[in-house]
């Protein structure tokens, strides 16, 4: 588990994840903005795959109701999620 970092950290941290764990053609496009359901990165599989990397190595815990795109969907909202989740 990686103990609480900064927000700059926390998003190094899950590029790293995203780039290493699914199939990005050009992976300098992956802006912090962009929709990782709407491009295909993640699929319904790959969401438990994402949420099971926030609950095990962030330490989180993620309830069915914040499985939303909301919280998941970008680079930026997850790091806000987590954010969020850390301060309780």
């Amino acid at each position: 588990m990686i103990a609480a970092a900064p927000a700059s950290d926390v998003r190094s941290t899950l590029r790293h994840f995203i780039l290493h764990n699914f199939y990005i053609a050009n992976p300098a496009s992956l802006s912090d903005e962009s929709s990782l359901l709407d491009s295909g990165i993640i699929d319904s599989t790959g969401v438990l795959e994402l949420v099971g990397f926030l609950e095990h190595d962030l330490g989180l815990t993620v309830a069915d109701a914040e499985l939303v795109p909301e919280n998941l969907d970008t680079v930026s909202r997850l790091v806000a999620f987590v954010e969020r989740k850390r301060k309780g």
